[in-house]
């Protein structure tokens, strides 16, 4: 149930003429070589008929897709369960279209039983098709959008400082703005503290350890401890690499891709909402 309600902040297709044709293609596809659902009795002309039922399908997508999209603007966040949604109920329509279709094809009385019988074969396959065209764009998008669904805090963390303490005798604490920190990693007995200044990117040394850069931090929920080594800024993603193994993190213009242990994964996706 949490999948259902994390964000799918990928925008609509604006190639939803392209992929109208590819559903199209596709239910032709399947009539015409599959013959499910008794169509390989039917005597007629087979092919004539596929190509029908996918320019039923075709229209229906077309139309579909202009009436919801206004729903895109209106509803935000948009979550997994609003488009699974919008995917199954555009399957159903779909049906609908089509057991008309079929009724004045094949010439079988319009009854409800008839009616309900076929939107169920349809609520069958339409389950199948929203798991598989909803989760895999999902998944594939987090592969590299991981950024896109993280919510991040930068604007109310404008103007907030913090200090990191150096642990030498004369060591100098570093005081910088939490939105410009970028990671920190373990070193033997130092850390090295990665961070924006400006358009530059700059590393500072200190004699302390991470789990006592973590207490100071404690404070801060964007803070993640990502690997046994590292500490993150979530809000400063800027891109990701990876699967549920294990990410690769690129924050700000810092070129070091910093890693996401596969222990730490499964709490990272918890900022996920």
């Amino acid at each position: 149930m949490s999948f259902l309600t994390r964000k799918y902040p990928f925008p609509q297709s604006s190639h939803w003429l392209r992929d109208c044709t590819i559903f199209c293609g596709i239910v032709f596809m399947i009539l015409f070589f599959l013959q499910p659902f008794g169509f390989n009795y039917y005597q007629g002309n087979k092919f004539l008929v596929s190509l029908i039922f996918g320019a039923i399908a075709f229209c229906c997508c077309y139309v579909y897709g202009k009436a919801i999209k206004p729903l895109h603007r209106i509803v935000s966040p948009w979550r997994v369960w609003h488009e699974s949604l919008v995917v199954l109920v555009m399957v159903l329509f779909v049906g609908i279209c089509n057991f008309f279709a079929s009724s004045f094809i094949f010439y079988y009385p319009i009854t409800l039983g008839n009616c309900l019988l076929f939107l169920y074969q349809t609520m069958i396959i339409g389950v199948i098709i929203t798991i598989f065209s909803v989760g895999i764009t999902y998944h594939k998008h987090l592969r590299s959008q991981l950024e896109a669904l993280i919510d991040k805090t930068t604007d109310q963390q404008t103007g907030v400082t913090i200090t990191l303490h150096d642990n030498k005798v004369r060591g100098n604490d570093l005081l910088i703005p939490i939105n410009d920190l970028l990671y920190v990693e373990a070193q033997k007995n130092n850390v090295v503290v990665c961070f924006a200044k400006g358009e530059d990117v700059q590393k500072t040394e200190l004699h302390t350890t991470l789990s006592a850069v973590l207490d100071e931090l404690n404070d801060y929920g964007n803070i993640f401890r990502c690997h046994r080594s590292f500490v993150v800024n979530l809000n400063n993603i800027t891109s990701a690499q990876g699967n549920s193994n294990g990410y690769r993190l690129l924050l700000g213009k810092c070129p070091t891709l910093v890693p996401v242990s596969r222990t730490y994964v499964p709490k990272l996706r918890s900022f996920i909402s």
